[in-house]
């Protein structure tokens, strides 16, 4: 029959050892991860080379005196109006259809491509073909749109007036 056991002991690491096997496990997860450090190595190399680390080394530095100069900016009255303007360009970007506004600024695209071509060549219409070219289909079409644009615009308008009343 075997011995019961009647005291443990237990072996701590000591300082030497306990940094050793830190040091081998820092190099285990290099070798495991050569190709991402190997690109890290490579973009800090290029952020130091294009001054970029030596810009943010000194913003660290002097974060104080740039957060109090980033403060002054933030309460100057127009800024109020940059904040605010810039969350309603969100809050705009966000209820838009992005198949809508595909269309429309390929649209846009296409129009401003004929005109700057109008343009460099000099072209000036008669008022016989500019009738003329409000019985094609794509100019019927480009009208259609910007008057249920203005329309839809002009109600909003109407809203707002009705609701500040």
């Amino acid at each position: 029959m075997a011995k019961a056991v009647r005291q443990i002991s237990r072996s701590l690491p000591n300082e030497q050892e306990e940094q050793s096997q830190a040091a081998a496990a820092i190099m285990k997860e290099l070798a495991d991860n050569q190709e991402a450090i190997i690109s890290m190595i490579a973009i800090v190399k290029n952020l130091h080379e294009m001054g970029v680390l030596n810009m943010i080394k000194g913003l660290l530095e002097q974060r104080t005196d740039v957060g109090a100069i980033a403060i002054q900016q933030m309460n100057q009255p127009g800024m109020h109006n940059v904040i605010k303007n810039g969350m309603n360009a969100v809050k705009f970007l966000g209820a838009i259809n992005p198949e809508q506004l595909a269309n429309t600024l390929d649209g846009v695209n296409h129009g401003l491509q004929r005109a700057s071509k109008s343009l460099e060549n000099n072209e000036e219409p008669s008022m016989w073909q500019l009738g003329k070219s409000m019985r094609t289909p794509e100019a019927r079409a480009s009208l259609a749109v910007m008057m249920e644009f203005l329309q839809g615009m002009g109600q909003s308008f109407h809203q707002d007036k009705k609701e500040s009343q």
